[in-house]
């Protein structure tokens, strides 16, 4: 289930209230809406819901896992990984859920993003050069440019909060 909670841990609220996992809540940047993951149309599918837990609606409907949500910093986009094709990649949708658009394409893992402050980029790991790199990409897919190569596995990229 997803909760919400004062800093302090004081007066728990559950906001879902399904007999399916819900997980991996991602606030809206202006704290109106979550974006959220569940299980139950059978497979892990990305909702958002009004902050009070009222009106969750299903923006992917996939045969496969689509999940880690991650919204741009303006509230438009929604990134997510997906296993739809067979591996892991990265789509974009529209924060209701329409146009959606597959933003890497290989036969290797893309996933962990994290949208860059200004949100004209997004950072990912992938596995396309035979180990975990940090690759870097414009919030349209493309220019997919490897920033760590190396031997090392690299991953869970994060940005630099602009001050």
């Amino acid at each position: 289930e997803v909760y919400v909670m004062n800093a302090d841990g004081s007066s728990p609220t559950n906001l879902t209230n399904n007999p399916a996992w819900d997980w991996r809540p991602r606030w809206s940047p202006d704290g109106t809406k979550m974006a959220f993951v569940s299980y139950r149309d059978g497979n892990d599918e990305i909702y958002v819901m009004n902050a009070n837990g009222s009106s969750p609606t299903n923006l992917t409907n996939s045969t496969g896992t689509d999940d880690i949500p991650q919204w741009s910093p303006d509230g438009t986009k929604i990134a997510f990984r997906s296993e739809r094709d067979g591996n892991r990649e990265i789509y974009l949708m529209n924060a209701d859920g329409s146009a959606e658009t597959r933003l890497t394409e290989n036969s290797a893992s893309d996933d962990n993003l994290e949208w860059s402050a200004g949100g004209s980029k997004i950072a990912f790991r992938s596995e396309r050069d035979g180990n975990s790199e940090i690759y870097v990409m414009n919030a349209d897919g493309s220019g997919q440019t490897n920033l760590t190569n190396d031997p090392a596995s690299d991953g869970d990229p994060a940005w630099r909060p602009t001050p």
